[in-house]
């Protein structure tokens, strides 16, 4: 059971659940940029939430099954066809081998999920399948996806009916973003808080799996540019000398030596992997008991659809 990648997109890998417990070995978690979209992939074809699915950023992605399978699409919005017809959103369809799957420009958002029933079959390197690039590490031999790849799909036995994610349990896709933050090591540094809270940024060119860059107001912070690296983590915000904020993304690396000037938090930090270039952000500031209410609350919310959920967000 295969698949063929016809056309790649702008860059298009195999993630999966994230490598835990290596950050102090300089090894990051990488995974989904989004988890909880890939986890709704998923969800509709009858796999476990982390299974190996495919990340497709901007769309533009086409491919051709050589087995039968079920599909299911979650993430950016961008119109998408199974064999000529249209293939909505999250819904699974039942896929033939000799269909193509075309999966156009997104509109909305960064990233598109494509999930298959048994999931994708990748190399496992330190405990995980997911795709981290710049080590050349799991995933399809280490790297992006490219015309003429072909990927197995593990054999799924059980039957996968049509099933669609409830409206409620759609995420929206929007171009102006609201993330929260709490405080982090070095946000004492700045030196007017409202430069940062206050600010309704840009994301800048600079956007991918390692960072993100916001542009802005310059924020004034208080630092030689002599700090000491320091443990950083996907959703520490940044900021170097010149003032400009990066907001480090799942791929980020394990230490860096700009001043930790917030956190985003665990509930939001999904939110992440929908930035695009262009699109606006405000931070919106959390006491560390706020945080943890929120979080709650969202696992609250989903799991009476995503059981698992403490395992994706």
């Amino acid at each position: 059971m295969t698949l063929e990648i016809l056309k790649p997109g702008p860059q298009t890998t195999i993630q999966a659940a994230p490598r835990t417990g290596q950050r102090h070995l300089g090894v990051p978690a990488s995974g989904p940029a989004d988890p909880l979209s890939m986890a709704l992939a998923n969800r509709l074809v009858g796999n476990d939430l982390l299974a190996p699915a495919l990340e497709i950023v901007l769309g533009r992605l086409t491919l051709r099954f050589h087995s039968q399978t079920a599909v299911a699409l979650t993430g950016a919005h961008a119109p998408a066809t199974l064999d000529g017809k249209p293939l909505p959103l999250h819904s699974t369809r039942e896929a033939n081998a000799g269909d193509e799957l075309q999966v156009g420009p997104a509109e909305q958002g960064a990233r598109v999920y494509a999930a298959f029933a048994g999931g994708l079959q990748a190399d496992e390197i330190l405990g995980s399948t997911s795709t981290y690039l710049p080590a050349g590490l799991g995933g399809h031999h280490g790297r992006a996806l490219v015309k003429g790849d072909r990927v197995a799909i593990v054999r799924h036995e059980r039957p996968v009916g049509v099933l669609d994610t409830p409206d409620e349990f759609q995420p929206p896709m929007s171009k102006s973003w609201a993330v929260r933050v709490c405080d982090s090591a070095e946000t004492a540094w700045l030196q007017d808080r409202r430069q940062l809270f206050d600010t309704n940024f840009s994301v800048a060119g600079r956007c991918d799996r390692m960072g993100i860059m916001l542009e802005g107001a310059a924020i004034a912070i208080d630092s030689d540019g002599r700090m000491s690296s320091a443990p950083v983590f996907p959703g520490t915000v940044q900021c170097p000398e010149d003032g400009q904020v990066f907001m480090l993304s799942v791929d980020a690396q394990t230490t860096g030596g700009y001043a930790r000037v917030a956190q985003v938090t665990r509930a939001d930090r999904h939110l992440l992997g929908q930035l695009r270039p262009g699109d606006h952000v405000r931070l919106l500031w959390r006491d560390q008991i706020s945080a943890i209410e929120d979080l709650r609350e969202k696992l609250d919310y989903w799991r009476a659809w995503l059981a698992d959920i403490e395992r994706v967000i």
